[in-house]
C-alpha cells in the first residue's frame, strides 16, 4: 500500500471531489528565494506536480489558495492546468467560501492540505484536512491526516495517491504507464 490511513481517512478521501493546495510549504519547501532586482523564485517537485496532474485525469479537480501572490505560481499551475488559483488571500476562507460556491461543492467534497497557521480556518471546514509532515504543530494537530513527506518534496503527491488510493483508481493510473 502506498499511503497509510485509517478507514476514517479512506472514507474521507473517498468522497473528495475538489483538493486545495496551500503553496509555500506545501507545494515548496517554503523557502524563498529572491534575486538583487527583488524576482521571486519557487522550487516545485516534478513528482508533485504529476500527482496533480494524475488526480486531474480521475476527475477529481485541483485549486490552490496563498497568502502570497507570485508569478512563479501562476506559471507553474498554468503547466499543471490548475485553473483555479486565488493568490494574495490573507483570509483564505474568503477564496475558500468563493471557490465551494462557484464549483456548487459542500465541504465534505473538499481537501485542503496545509502546512501553517493560515490554513487552519479552512482545514476546519472541509472533508478532509491534511497536513504536511513538516507542518506547524497546531496544524498536524487539527489535521485528519499527515502526509509521510514533507512540504515541497512530495507531499502534494501522498495527498493525490491516497484520494486516489481511496477512490479506487490508483491501481489504475499506474497501469496505465506501464
Amino acid at each position: 500500500m502506498p499511503v497509510r490511513a485509517s478507514q476514517d481517512v479512506l472514507a474521507r478521501a473517498a468522497a473528495i471531489r475538489l483538493v486545495i493546495f496551500d503553496v509555500d510549504g506545501v507545494l515548496t519547501d517554503g523557502r524563498l528565494f529572491f534575486d538583487q532586482q527583488g524576482r521571486e523564485y519557487k522550487s516545485f517537485h516534478a513528482r508533485d506536480g504529476h500527482g496533480i496532474k494524475l488526480l486531474q485525469g480521475t476527475g477529481v479537480a485541483t485549486a490552490v489558495i496563498s497568502g502570497r501572490r507570485s508569478e512563479s505560481v501562476a506559471l507553474r499551475m498554468e503547466s499543471l492546468g490548475v485553473n483555479h488559483v486565488y493568490q494574495g488571500y490573507k483570509d483564505k476562507l474568503e477564496a475558500f467560501d468563493h471557490l465551494r460556491q462557484s464549483l456548487a461543492l459542500p465541504p465534505e467534497k473538499i481537501a485542503h492540505v496545509g502546512d501553517d497557521l493560515l490554513d487552519l480556518a479552512i482545514m476546519r471546514r472541509v472533508g478532509l484536512a491534511v497536513a504536511v509532515a513538516d507542518a506547524h504543530f497546531s496544524v498536524r494537530e487539527h489535521a485528519h491526516w499527515v502526509t509521510a513527506t514533507p512540504g515541497g518534496a512530495g507531499a502534494a503527491r501522498d495527498v493525490c495517491d491516497l484520494v486516489m488510493l481511496a477512490q479506487g483508481t490508483l491501481q489504475g493510473v499506474i497501469e496505465s504507464h506501464f
